[in-house]
């Protein structure tokens, strides 16, 4: 059986902005209120992270930071994925030279694949690196969908350790939990499932909602894990109005919004993405104060 690189809840970071770079100082601050709310480990650079808008050089800073803050508390995943092999094995071996626990690749997109591809894609990546790599399924956003057939097959690589299942096909989802039982670990794309993919095995979550209400989903994945399904069904069905509401606009808009009525950073992110509206920020403002005082 395969050692998880986590169990419980990740946080799919944001990247705080200024007008002319990244916000370090809100950086520092939001991953020690990650660390202080029980998260069991951080995702720097995935979708949420907004890598797509940002220089290499930024990244390399962005990931700097939080193994200065976490290594050896809580692991620091990388997101590395790109639609071209040898860029991704480039970005998993500089997360490798850095220190990182571990990486997250994202299906190629744009370009696409077969099944095939995927599978020769993946195997490419794991022989190039010791890292633990956990692949992300997400094919509303790169049109290509990792069949469980195929993942169980990528199981089988040593160090292709995980996947984030954000197809939103619970039947899906049930089937790579039957095909891969302890080759790897499932965790859940989505907040607004979290619960039900930890009923079927899944060990956790990599979640947008727990940049904002980091204790709220750290409690319910860990009522998850030790099977009170009962506490983690209410916490799930309490954080169903926030995560509407969270995705009411493309991702990370909204929780960008949100961080920024927290006081954690500002709202700001980089074009073609684009500021909430107003209906978007008050129904974030009106979700946000049932569940914390702000």
């Amino acid at each position: 059986m395969k050692k998880p690189l986590f169990e419980g809840t990740a946080t799919a970071l944001v990247t705080p902005f200024t007008k002319t770079g990244v916000d370090f100082k809100a950086l520092d601050a939001i991953l020690d209120y990650q660390l202080q709310n029980g998260v069991n480990a951080v995702v720097v650079l995935g979708t949420t992270g907004e890598p797509a808008t940002m220089s290499e050089e930024e990244k390399e800073a962005v990931v700097r930071l939080a193994l200065q803050k976490l290594k050896g508390k809580i692991p620091v995943v990388v997101g590395a994925g790109a639609n071209d092999t040898k860029k991704t094995i480039i970005n998993v071996q500089e997360a490798e030279r850095m220190g990182a626990d571990g990486v997250l690749a994202v299906t190629p997109y744009y370009n696409k694949c077969t099944q095939t591809g995927l599978l020769k894609h993946y195997a490419a990546i794991a022989n190039s690196t010791t890292l633990p790599v956990i692949v992300y399924n997400v094919p509303s956003r790169t049109g290509v969908n990792v069949l469980p057939e195929t993942f169980s097959r990528l199981a089988d690589i040593d160090n292709v350790v995980g996947i984030k299942e954000a197809s939103g096909n619970m039947a899906q989802i049930c089937k790579v939990a039957s095909l891969i039982k302890d080759k790897a670990t499932l965790y859940s794309g989505d907040d607004g499932i979290t619960v039900p993919v930890m009923s079927v095995g899944g060990k956790g979550v990599i979640s947008v909602a727990s940049n904002v209400v980091p204790k709220l989903v750290s409690e319910m994945t860990r009522a998850s894990l030790l099977k009170d399904f009962e506490t983690a069904m209410e916490k799930q069905l309490l954080l169903t109005p926030l995560v509407e509401a969270l995705f009411k606009e493309v991702n990370p808009i909204p929780v960008k919004k949100a961080c920024e009525l927290l006081g954690l950073c500002s709202a700001r992110v980089r074009l073609p993405l684009t500021h909430a509206s107003k209906k978007t920020a008050n129904a974030l403002k009106n979700e946000l104060a049932k569940l914390i005082d702000f």
